[in-house]
C-alpha cells in the first residue's frame, strides 16, 4: 500500500511539474509574419515620447534623453528592477535584435533569449499598440547613440526571481487584445483613448494594484500608492478632475501647470517632459479622453501627519 502511495505521489508531482512547464512557457514570436515596411521616423519619435522611453531607460546622471544606457532603479513591493540598456549598442543594448524580437518583447513580454520579461516593463499596455507604431519606434531607436554598459541584474527575492512563474501571471493579466476604436466616438477621442491605453500606459501608474501586482480593473485610473513605493498617484477620473476642463488637462501635459497654479513634480514631471514633445493634437486628444473618464472612487491616500 505504501509503495502504491509513493508511486501515486510521484505521478502527481510529475504531472504537476509538466503542467507548470507548459502553462508558463514563454509565448512564441509575435511578429513572425512581418513583411516589408518603410518606417516613418517622425512617427517613431512621437511614439518614443508617448511611450516615455527616456523616463526609465536614460542613462542616469546625464541630461541627454536619447542616451538609453539604462541602469535606473525601479523600486517595487517585489524587489528592485533595473531598467536595461535599450540603445542600439550591439552587445549591451538592442542593436543585435531583429524587428520581430523587438515587437515580441513589446507585446508579449518575451526577450530574444526566450525568457519572460518582468511587467515593470509595461507590456500589458504596449500590447494594445499598433504594429506600425512599434515598427516605427524600433527604427527610431536604431538612429540613437549606442551606449556601452549593461544594467545590473534585478534584485528580487525568491520566488519573484523565478522568471518562469511569470507565465502564470500573464495568463491572468496579459490578454493579447489590441486597441479597438469605439465607432460611436470621434476620431480625436479614439486617438486619445489609443494613446492613453497603449503607448502612454497611463493606467500603469494611475491605478491601484492587487497583491500580485496586477491592475484592479474596476478601479482603473482611480489612483493609488506609487508603484515605486513612495508617495501617492492621483485619481485621474472625473471623481477627482470634475472641475478640470479639457484645456486644463492639455495645459498640464504641455507645461506641468495645474489650474490652481501649482506645478507637478516627481515622476509626473518626467511624464510632462515627454508629453510636451508630442504634437499638440495628440495632447488635446489625450486630454479629451481623460476628461471623458467616468468617476471612479479609488483608495484613499493616507492622512498627512
Amino acid at each position: 500500500m505504501a509503495r502504491k502511495l509513493v508511486i501515486l505521489a510521484v505521478g502527481v508531482a510529475i504531472i504537476g511539474v509538466a503542467a507548470f512547464w507548459l502553462l508558463t512557457r514563454p509565448a512564441g514570436d509575435a511578429a513572425a509574419t512581418l513583411g516589408p515596411y518603410a518606417p516613418d521616423l517622425d512617427n517613431g519619435r512621437t511614439v518614443f515620447f508617448a511611450g516615455g522611453c527616456a523616463s526609465c531607460h536614460t542613462t542616469p546622471n546625464q541630461d541627454d534623453r536619447f542616451r538609453l544606457g539604462g541602469g535606473r532603479a525601479l523600486k517595487s513591493p517585489f524587489g528592485i528592477f533595473y531598467a536595461p540598456n535599450i540603445s542600439p549598442h550591439p552587445e549591451d543594448g538592442i542593436g543585435a535584435w531583429t524587428e520581430a524580437q523587438f515587437v515580441t518583447a513589446m507585446v508579449k513580454g518575451v526577450s530574444p533569449a526566450g525568457e519572460h520579461l518582468y511587467p515593470a516593463f509595461p507590456y500589458t499596455s504596449y500590447q494594445r499598440a499598433r504594429m506600425e507604431d512599434l515598427r516605427d519606434l524600433f527604427a527610431f531607436l536604431k538612429t540613437l547613440p549606442a551606449v556601452e554598459g549593461k544594467a545590473r541584474p534585478h534584485a528580487l527575492p525568491f520566488p519573484f526571481n523565478v522568471r518562469r512563474g511569470l507565465g502564470l501571471w500573464k495568463l491572468v493579466y496579459l490578454d493579447g487584445e489590441p486597441f479597438r476604436p469605439d465607432p460611436a466616438q470621434s476620431a480625436e477621442w479614439n486617438r486619445g483613448a489609443y494613446l492613453v491605453s497603449s503607448l502612454a500606459h497611463c493606467a500603469e501608474c494611475h491605478s491601484p494594484r492587487d497583491a500580485l501586482g496586477g491592475i484592479r480593473p474596476r478601479q482603473r485610473f482611480a489612483g493609488g500608492p506609487n508603484p515605486e513605493g513612495e508617495g501617492w498617484v492621483p485619481n485621474i477620473t472625473q471623481a477627482a478632475l470634475k472641475d478640470w476642463s479639457v484645456g486644463d488637462i492639455e495645459e498640464l501635459l504641455t507645461s506641468g501647470r495645474t489650474p490652481e497654479g501649482d506645478t507637478v513634480g516627481a515622476t509626473m514631471a518626467a511624464v510632462v517632459r515627454n508629453t510636451s514633445q508630442l504634437p499638440a493634437a495628440d495632447r488635446r486628444a489625450i486630454a479629451l479622453y481623460i476628461k471623458s473618464l467616468p468617476p471612479v472612487e479609488g483608495p484613499r491616500p493616507p492622512a498627512r501627519p
